[in-house]
């Protein structure tokens, strides 16, 4: 990061040169962090819309481009050409592997898919029909109790141990949490198998039968892994560079994030888009809610479309859409309605000059939805399966945030519009 120029705030008659740092790629910087202390003024940025909280090397997105790298590669490329846990690796290690660096890193982190048998017993203690995400909140925040070898965040060695922990452990907690959730017996990890395949065999398989994982499934599953692997300072990664700054163990910081992740403005937005294809149920009734979305008196918003940062076509819902095709094919569904209902909708918005004018274009929330459906999974583990594929970027950037000598506790400012300073009146004198 380079300065080459410098910002001129003036208040009154006294004026302020701010440096200006550049990146990189993307728009410059304007620092401000001694703006305080230099004029007493904070800056006001409601949601940090205009505002970097840190220096990055991990990802980087030119939302009016449609553009998405990780490390300086193409989502599509990564997506298309690899697997997700060379993904992984390039995030973490900030390289793509050799063949002996991947075969080391895939063993690494097949090793460590098993659980503390102990732990076993903390699914008995929630509800039977308690939400998957629940679940995962309390037993991911629990790890830093079983693995305390791995919770020294001054140590690299120790921090990569629970970088390795965490990308390992989460399919099983996930599909533990899935299993529990509908009454059947947990299923180990199988060390024969890849990342993708083996999670979807802890799902989906039952003691009593053989089980052999389909390819085409096992490919999509570690292609939506891959798609939903980091995205930059977004809510939940923000909570865990937060949570991360004060020092808490990487266990708690992860949990965290699954934590905010849940929220149906950021982790949910899969299930809304499939709940709305399926309210508007066949391709003859599209008219009828486009013309309700346009309709400033009707709550009703297509759901899917448009995304806080790209003003442009998703990068990641192309592929979607691919792995969305391939997905219902084997099973025989091409014809699914849904999916006709989403084609015809992606191309009415695409062409609708209303749609056009405000950059209303499909995300990956759009297809991702149908695919896990199609997959037999219920919406109840959407977010949980997003999860699952962010931890690695959540810890990549912990962990880029721990090694970042400039690091400091976050500590956000306010605005405040409260009551001034007051005298305390005696209860027996209040009115």
């Amino acid at each position: 990061m380079s300065e080459t120029k410098s910002a001129s705030l003036t208040l009154g008659n006294e004026a302020t040169s701010l440096p200006v740092k550049q990146g990189t790629v993307g728009p410059s910087v304007i620092d401000i962090s001694k703006l305080y202390g230099q004029t007493g003024h904070f800056t006001y940025d409601p949601g940090f819309t205009s505002t970097a909280a840190c220096e990055s090397r991990i990802t980087y997105i030119d939302g009016d481009e449609g553009i998405l790298l990780h490390r300086g590669y193409p989502i599509e490329q990564l997506a298309e050409q690899g697997d997700f846990l060379e993904t992984c690796y390039l995030l973490l290690y900030g390289e793509l592997p050799t063949a002996a660096e991947k075969a080391d890193f895939d063993y690494r982190v097949t090793r460590h898919t098993m659980l503390h048998e102990q732990m076993n017993r903390f699914f008995s203690g929630f509800r039977r029909d308690a939400h998957p995400m629940a679940v995962m909140v309390g037993v991911v925040g629990a790890l830093a109790a079983f693995y305390h070898d791995s919770t020294d965040i001054s140590d690299p060695h120790q921090r990569m141990v629970a970088s390795l922990r965490m990308v390992a452990k989460m399919p099983t907690i996930a599909a533990m949490a899935y299993k529990y959730s509908i009454g059947q017996p947990f299923v180990y990890p199988d060390n024969n198998l890849d990342y993708a395949a083996n999670f979807l065999k802890m799902c989906f398989s039952v003691p009593c039968e053989e089980y052999k994982p389909n390819p085409i499934f096992a490919k999509a599953m570690d292609r939506i892994f891959i798609l939903h692997a980091d995205h930059e300072q977004n809510a939940s990664t923000s909570t865990v560079r937060l949570a991360g700054s004060s020092g808490a163990n990487p266990f708690a910081c992860i949990a965290a994030g699954v934590a905010c992740l849940w929220g149906p403005a950021h982790g949910g937005a899969n299930e809304a888009a499939l709940n709305m294809l399926e309210q508007i149920g066949t391709p003859d009734r599209i008219p009828e809610f486009v013309a309700r979305a346009k309709d400033k008196n009707d709550p009703f918003r297509l759901m899917g479309f448009g995304h806080r940062v790209y003003k442009n076509y998703d990068p990641r819902a192309r592929i979607m859409q691919k792995t969305t095709h391939e997905v219902l094919g084997q099973l025989g569904l091409s014809n699914d309605p849904l999916l006709q209902v989403a084609l015809e909708l992606e191309k009415v918005a695409l062409s609708d000059e209303y749609f056009v004018e405000k950059k209303l274009y499909p995300n990956i929330d759009f297809y991702s939805g149908i695919t896990l459906r199609a997959l037999g999974f219920p919406t109840t583990m959407f977010t949980v399966l997003f999860a699952v594929a962010r931890t690695v970027g959540w810890i990549a950037q912990w962990k880029e945030m721990i090694e970042d000598p400039s690091q400091r506790i976050g500590r956000p400012r306010q605005l405040y519009t409260g009551a001034p300073q007051r005298e305390y009146v005696a209860i027996t004198d209040r009115v």
